[in-house]
């Protein structure tokens, strides 16, 4: 399975971007999805995760409250709204298959990324 991201691009500080996460699998109800970002000269980390029902969802502290993760089924999208965007997000952010909600080592089938570049 391949997901595809898009949505990403050039923002300023205190602005707003929506990434999509579009996967071609019948089955995408049945998956837990996430959102991870690597910023340059970092580590992959783990963003946001949703269960396939759509009603538990995951992030890490650095994004509450900011960030909101969604899934439509009917069109096997997982949508991460990026609110009140700083230049400490600028990164590249993957969709990929989760196995576990936090533990980004366990997930599969990630996608080439979008890059989300906030300017101060």
């Amino acid at each position: 399975e391949q997901v595809e991201e898009s949505g990403g691009g050039l923002v300023q500080a205190g602005g707003s971007l929506r990434l999509s996460c579009a996967s071609p699998v019948s089955t995408f109800s049945g998956y837990v999805r996430g959102w991870a970002r690597q910023a340059p000269g970092k580590e992959r980390e783990f963003v946001a995760s949703i269960n396939g029902a759509g009603d538990a969802k995951y992030y890490a502290d650095s994004v509450k409250g900011r960030f909101t993760i969604s899934r439509d089924h009917a069109k096997n999208i997982v949508y991460l709204q990026m609110d009140s965007l700083t230049p400490e997000d600028t990164a590249v952010y993957y969709c990929a298959r989760a196995a576990d909600f936090r533990n980004i080592e366990s997930w599969t089938g990630w996608g080439q990324g979008t890059q989300v570049t906030v300017s101060s």
